[in-house]
């Protein structure tokens, strides 16, 4: 008798503890994801989208369309249940306009999120942008901006702006940056482009705690770049350990151990790359600066999360284990995209 006591004594402690710490602690997931040519149907003006129209070589359709809103309303579900929330933050790349945001918020498992959308056109000759979604219940929405991205000595060069958009989470001020840095088309000449889109959005970054020293800073995006390239470390000097960080503009890369470590986002001629990178200032590593910081789960070995379910890998073939992407060439796969989406974990501590 005893004995059981003791064991329902235990048991007792341990719920009540961990309903405390549930109660100390709120997480609050932030996603990135390059979904991969999601356009509509239409043939826009002014734009090179032409190939996802139905006489197009993609031969694309609204049967095709309606299957990447599927599988776009099952992964972000699939990451709301392994996060145990809605993410707050959801940034995306590759999409053509705000018709087809306006298609991924209604889906039907995200609706009950209200998630609200952050979208402007850039000057990309495929017309495929940025955009942030973000539940108005936890972010508090107060503003956002395009960043042109000006490469010096090509005046008319057009990429994907860098999307700005600041507001409050808990009364504390955030600034997210969504980012699809120019690609890696030319090879190594090509990455005086994305150290040109790096600059700019470490200037960016300075501009912001030059006025407000406390705000809390994420950058997330396809930066077709590794943490440990130019760009990345170099030019907008992003660090892979938390140990490094010195200055509120001090910037942390929780992806840099895992590249580290073989892990990768999307995979070309039988190696991984981490171009998806989420990307925090020193306020958000410091717990000392305000409620709102970055989480570290216990059973997480890594900072930064991807979500490498079987579902997304290629389940045969040529590019078995490789994302599993809507295409492979123009023959049509219906598969989810060519990257794998990353998240982190802020958490709200009482």
């Amino acid at each position: 008798m005893k004995k059981l006591y003791t064991l329902l004594l235990l048991i007792a402690v341990s719920t009540a503890l961990s309903a405390v710490m549930q109660a100390q602690e709120r997480k609050l997931p932030v996603v990135f994801y390059n979904v991969e040519n999601v356009f509509d149907t239409l043939k826009s003006p002014g734009v090179l989208d032409e190939e996802f129209t139905p006489a197009g070589p993609y031969a694309w359709n609204s049967q095709k369309y309606n299957k990447k809103m599927a599988n776009l309303e099952e992964v972000f579900y699939k990451i709301a249940a392994t996060a145990q929330a809605f993410p707050v933050i959801i940034g995306v790349s590759e999409i053509e306009n705000r018709n087809v945001l306006e298609d991924i918020v209604a889906l039907p498992k995200l609706a009950k999120a209200a998630y609200q959308i952050v979208h402007y056109d850039s000057p990309d000759a495929r017309g495929i942008d940025v955009a942030l979604l973000y539940r108005p219940d936890i972010f508090k929405y107060e503003g956002s901006e395009p960043i042109r991205v000006k490469v010096e000595g090509k005046p008319d060069f057009k990429t994907r702006d860098i999307l700005m958009t600041w507001g409050t989470i808990e009364g504390e001020k955030f600034y997210f940056f969504v980012c699809h840095w120019p690609s890696r088309r030319g090879g190594s000449e090509s990455e005086f482009l994305r150290v040109s889109a790096a600059m700019t959005s470490r200037r960016a970054i300075d501009s912001v705690l030059a006025v407000n020293p406390n705000a809390k800073i994420v950058l997330m995006g396809d930066l077709n770049d590794d943490p440990v390239d130019k760009s990345v470390i170099e030019t907008l000097d992003a660090r892979g350990s938390i140990k490094d960080l010195d200055k509120v503009s001090d910037l942390f890369n929780p992806y840099f151990e895992m590249f580290k470590k073989g892990y990768g986002t999307l995979g070309y001629q039988d190696s991984w790359n981490i171009f998806d990178n989420i990307i925090v200032n020193k306020n958000l590593v410091n717990r000392n600066a305000g409620k709102v910081h970055l989480y570290k789960p216990d059973y997480n070995k890594f900072w930064g999360n991807i979500f490498n379910k079987p579902f997304l890998l290629n389940p045969g073939g040529q590019f078995k284990n490789y994302p599993y992407r809507t295409y492979v060439g123009t023959n049509f796969q219906g598969g989810y995209s060519d990257h794998l989406p990353v998240y982190i974990y802020l958490v709200k501590s009482e």
